[in-house]
């Protein structure tokens, strides 16, 4: 259930190479058919430090996790990695599943993506005025939609 797996069990948004790389969490996205391909998007606020490294990049990944690791993942949502390596401090072990793109290697699914589209959100294309209100400070998210290249499960 694609609903569940992001908006309830959450996700890892990693972009960067082995040894300067940053992730956050996230439960927003989705997957689909777009362009003829299979795709997958997320949006990230400019403000995080991990949008740095999704410009930067031209692929991410998103993992996702067993119950056991919310913890971590609360972790990593409420962590700058400016200021301390989250991955380490929560006991994640980054791995490079293909060249350039990061995931954990504790994760249960891993999507690896090429970036070929970002968008930013307009608040002027807001048809339902309610959301609005999810920005309260106008810090609008980037879309990132990625290619997606490779799903890998465990188990």
């Amino acid at each position: 259930n694609p609903f569940k797996l992001i908006g309830e069990d959450w996700m890892l948004i990693t972009a960067g190479v082995l040894g300067d790389y940053n992730t956050m969490t996230a439960n927003w996205g989705g997957f689909g058919v777009l362009w003829y391909r299979k795709i997958c998007w997320c949006v990230v606020r400019p403000q995080r430090y991990t949008y740095q490294f999704m410009e930067r990049h031209p692929a991410f990944s998103l993992s996702f996790f067993t119950e056991e690791y919310r913890k971590a993942l609360d972790f990593c949502g409420s962590r700058s990695g400016r200021e301390l390596d989250k991955a380490a401090a929560c006991g994640l072990t980054p791995v490079e599943t293909a060249p350039g793109i990061v995931s954990f290697a504790q994760a249960r699914l891993v999507i690896e993506c090429r970036k070929i589209y970002t968008q930013d959100i307009d608040p002027a294309r807001f048809l339902d005025p309610s959301i609005a209100q999810v920005y309260p400070s106008e810090d609008y998210h980037r879309m990132y939609f990625g290619e997606v290249l490779r799903c890998l499960t465990k188990g």
